[in-house]
């Protein structure tokens, strides 16, 4: 019996001591993967693969060429935080100099260490160093940078995502930033409230374009959905112009336009800080209508004011709210650009203009270096 319980108390000790082995691996491990762990497992790999690189460059120069030195200094740069990066420096520096002195002169030996190959080596570690310094900075690694800059960009496209609509009713959403780039300074918030019974949609262009606005859109974005459906219609300008001001940026201002409709009779209201005027089609009369409310930039000063236009969408109509980027140029008019957008929305009338705010976009302004937003708004006939 007491074999037995001495056998039971030293597996419950091993067991407990696996488990705690276990916990502090998995933490060690989700540290490193944050860029909060040490960085010796990796430090101790690439020091290891530089007396192999040299060992191997000894024995044949011509294949293992003394630039491949470099590798570990790229890879050390990728990896390693600034500290460790400079005991590598130091083991690739001493092997340079054990190769250069086992291989003789380079004006005698080709496959020797060359005034060329120390540049590259020292180049690439400058170059590892300032990667490493920065991102000490930000305190975010590389195996991280890459994941939170998609993560942003879902973000802010999941925020921008419009909710459903009862049967009669189509909308679709087209963001296209300049330049080519994942993010944008244009965005939409929109939120059903009122019970389901009313559709609040905001589309916004935050001063600048690409990413030097994307920062800027994302942090507005989440403020912006906050704040709509918690505030009555007509006082969520004024909240979103407040906390614009609160930020206090160099470059803090934004255009915004905000639609209140109502789902069941089709009536809507618009308030625009400074922002585009929205475009119905009447299905009617088959015409364009300009919707222009009157309201300052936000961001600009306290105490701005925003005046509602009303209108009403029958069966049939089409309601449509873009950025400037779509419209205007630097060689084109407000006016002009709302023209050919018309003229070329009237070509999706047959089709109940099913996908058609990405090609808008693509026939109006495919090439203009900025954020172009198109959002697309019609009640079935």
């Amino acid at each position: 019996m007491a074999r037995r319980g001495g056998a039971d108390a030293y597996t419950a000790r091993w067991r407990r001591s696996a488990h705690r082995a276990r916990i502090a691996l998995r933490r060690s491990g989700v540290d490193y993967f944050r860029g909060d762990g040490s960085d010796w497992i990796a430090l101790a790999g690439l020091m290891l693969l530089v007396p192999a690189i040299t060992c191997a460059t000894l024995l044949d120069p011509v294949w293992f060429s003394p630039a491949l030195l470099a590798l570990p200094i790229v890879v050390g740069g990728l990896l390693l935080r600034p500290a460790s990066l400079l005991s590598l420096y130091a083991a690739a520096a001493a092997a340079l100099i054990v190769e250069s002195l086992r291989l003789g002169s380079y004006l005698q030996e080709p496959a020797a260490v060359t005034p060329g190959t120390v540049l590259t080596v020292a180049a690439c570690g400058f170059f590892g160093l300032v990667l490493a310094q920065f991102r000490a900075r930000v305190g975010v690694p590389w195996r991280r940078g890459g994941t939170m800059l998609f993560d942003l960009r879902e973000r802010i496209r999941v925020q921008s995502a419009l909710p459903r609509l009862p049967q009669g009713w189509h909308r679709e959403m087209a963001l296209r930033p300049a330049g080519g780039q994942s993010f944008s300074g244009d965005f939409v918030v929109a939120a059903r409230t009122n019970g389901g019974r009313t559709l609040e949609v905001v589309l916004t262009d935050v001063s600048g374009k690409g990413m030097d606005a994307a920062s800027r859109a994302l942090l507005l974005s989440g403020a912006f959905g906050g704040l709509l459906g918690s505030l009555p219609p007509h006082g969520f300008l004024p909240a979103a112009n407040g906390y614009l001001l609160r930020q206090d940026w160099d470059e803090g201002f934004a255009t915004s336009i905000h639609l209140v409709l109502d789902l069941d009779s089709g009536d809507y209201e618009l308030l625009s800080a400074g922002h585009p005027p929205a475009l119905q089609l009447h299905a009617g009369s088959g015409r364009w209508e300009e919707k222009a409310a009157e309201g300052p930039l936000l961001g600009v000063y306290d105490g701005a004011e925003f005046d509602a236009v009303k209108g009403s969408l029958a069966p049939g109509d089409v309601l449509m709210l873009f950025t400037d980027g779509l419209v205007e140029t630097s060689d084109q008019e407000l006016s002009e650009g709302i023209d050919r957008l018309t003229g070329e929305a009237d070509r999706y009338v047959a089709t109940g203009f099913e996908g058609a705010a990405w090609h808008l976009i693509e026939a109006c302004a495919k090439d203009v270096n900025d954020d172009r937003a198109l959002l697309l708004l019609s009640r079935r006939a």
